[in-house]
């Protein structure tokens, strides 16, 4: 471990807080309790603020794996602070290997993607290929983060319902896109539904989701029930 990585992991502990700890474990099950400290996700920013553009931070950068989930937490923080889309994209396929859980992952969301949109869709469809359970969730909510509104075609669409995993929180991760396109993209996502194009699990999630969705309107919610499909009996 380099000095620069020792000295982030001397300040994360100093940051400690034993009660969130144990609360923190209890929401990510995919990592054992003794691999997080528990440090509050806005002490987290402070601290990637204070190291943004530092020596301290590049060399943080350079050192993987990490221990600790907020190691890795302030990691993509960091990662979400750099300006330039192409170092922004090598420093991700750097660190997605090792992301672990659904919480680094969905903290992700790089500053520097929101100018390139052109070049952005490539580098998600590779990531969505990856077999990487938090790596396609992550392509997932790049999908979702940015090609709803303005960028939007029905081609993503066709992307995400592609997706085929067993891992829950990729099939979480898809129901979520859905649920927001529901609300974002009505006319052009509803045809999902209608023609069965998800699983089933991923179809009825995606449907409770979006009847839970302030921005579903009453009557598409009453329409959506209608949708519900009856599960295998592996509930699937």
């Amino acid at each position: 471990m380099n000095q620069a990585a020792e000295e982030v992991r001397a300040r994360l502990f100093a940051l400690q807080d034993k009660e969130y700890q144990a609360f923190n474990a209890k929401l990510l099950p995919t990592i054992p309790p003794e691999r997080i400290i528990g440090v509050r996700m806005p002490l987290l920013r402070k601290l990637a603020a204070e190291y943004h553009g530092t020596d301290t931070a590049a060399a943080f950068l350079a050192e993987l794996p990490h221990t600790y989930c907020e190691e890795n937490n302030l990691h993509g923080l960091l990662i979400c602070t750099l300006r330039d889309y192409d170092e922004t994209v090598a420093a991700l396929e750097r660190f997605l290997p090792h992301v672990d859980n659904w919480a680094t992952c969905d903290l992700l969301s790089p500053k520097a993607f929101a100018k390139h949109p052109d070049a952005l869709p490539g580098q998600i469809r590779l990531w969505l290929d990856s077999g990487r359970t938090y790596t396609v969730r992550f392509a997932l909510g790049m999908l979702m983060q940015f090609y709803l509104d303005e960028q939007f075609t029905p081609q993503w669409l066709d992307w995400a319902a592609g997706v085929q995993s067993e891992e829950y929180y990729v099939n979480m991760m898809i129901a979520w896109y859905f649920a927001t396109a529901l609300a974002k993209q009505p006319q052009a996502t509803l045809p999902v539904l209608e023609q069965n194009r998800l699983s089933p699990w991923v179809h009825n999630k995606t449907i409770q989701k979006a009847i839970e969705s302030y921005r579903i309107t009453p009557e598409q919610k009453a329409y959506l029930r209608t949708l519900r499909r009856k599960a295998g009996p592996r509930g699937e």
